[in-house]
């Protein structure tokens, strides 16, 4: 927590993710597979807890969708299998007065479970390492409930009637996240899939950036921003929201180019290749967990949610290199 914070003034490497560890050698490994792992609270522990207990990661994370707050909300969500992440199903929304948060919402499956596994994550591992919980910002979440195509028109057509949808659906975000606090996460992790190919710098800085800034107030512990893709173009704006840290993608480009863009306050998770994790050796990988720990990265990590048929033996070799740093 320290190191979200920039303030990691132990001279230790720190190691983690915000985004899901789960791949099929890690359910082999430890006999809990999707979509159990989506839906049984017990099965989403025993997963989530290897990041840990395997991995010797700092940080577990135990919601490995996109899909949770979806579906608590409505959407009819095909949770997957062991080679398939879960949808969200057919859109549900044509009107920003369409959205009407349930009243039953944090009691829904889509919230009570991961909410019940972070509570046991907390009892299990006291202070062994930090419990990181995962909502979505309303960017993301309307491509659910509006439709990605739909959703990103609307962005251009008819801006008034997008801000009116992203203002409705910044309770969905606080509500679950706050509960996620109250059950005994440490810190979130914001998803929101503003990446360049589907909002442009200045949609960013017109609609996202604002929305960013006003969950940093809401939400009631550090907050971890992910955004998948190239980056470079917004950076500096989500240095302006006051979040606490963002997890990058290794798309925008090298560790100290990413870290001259951040500027010295936002502290900055991830590093390590998804691509190179799915195709490298453990050896390789090493060599990229290294060079980042000597690059001014706070947290070493995969930049993603790794792919499901990454080799185990490579993510256990990012862990091994901050297990090395401490010793």
């Amino acid at each position: 927590m320290n190191a979200v914070a920039r303030n990691n003034s132990s001279g230790q490497t720190v190691f983690g993710t915000g985004t899901s560890i789960a791949c099929q050698d890690l359910m082999e490994e430890v006999g809990v597979f999707f979509p159990d792992a989506h839906l049984d609270p017990e099965k989403m522990t025993a997963l989530a807890i290897c990041g840990c207990t395997i991995l010797g990661f700092d940080v577990v994370m135990p919601l490995f969708s996109v899909c949770h707050e979806a579906a608590a909300m409505g959407c009819n969500v095909d949770w997957g299998g062991v080679d398939l992440m879960p949808e969200s199903g057919k859109c549900i929304f044509e009107d920003p007065n369409d959205i009407k948060i349930p009243n039953d919402f944090l009691k829904r499956p889509g919230c009570s479970v991961p909410l019940k596994a972070i509570s046991l994550l907390r009892k299990r591992l006291g202070d062994d390492a930090a419990v990181c919980g995962k909502v979505f910002g309303g960017w993301t979440q309307s491509y659910h409930y509006f439709g990605l195509e739909n959703f990103l028109i609307t962005t251009i057509e008819d801006p008034d009637k997008t801000r009116r949808i992203l203002q409705r659906l910044i309770p969905v975000t606080v509500q679950f996240a706050n509960a996620q606090i109250d059950a005994g996460a440490d810190c979130v992790l914001l998803g929101d899939h503003a990446t360049r190919d589907l909002c442009s710098p200045k949609a960013y800085d017109d609609f996202v950036k604002p929305l960013h800034s006003r969950l940093a107030e809401e939400i009631n512990a550090p907050v971890i921003l992910h955004i998948c893709g190239d980056t470079s173009d917004r950076i500096g704006m989500i240095a302006q929201t006051h979040l606490d840290c963002f997890h990058w993608d290794t798309k925008t480009g090298t560790h100290r180019e990413v870290r001259k863009l951040a500027g010295d306050r936002l502290s900055l998770m991830g590093g390590i290749s998804n691509f190179r994790l799915l195709r490298s050796t453990p050896e390789q990988i090493a060599d990229d967990a290294a060079a980042a720990a000597g690059s001014d990265m706070d947290i070493i990590g995969p930049e993603c949610a790794i792919p499901l048929t990454t080799p185990l033996a490579n993510l256990k070799a990012v862990a091994s290199i901050g297990r090395r740093a401490r010793q």
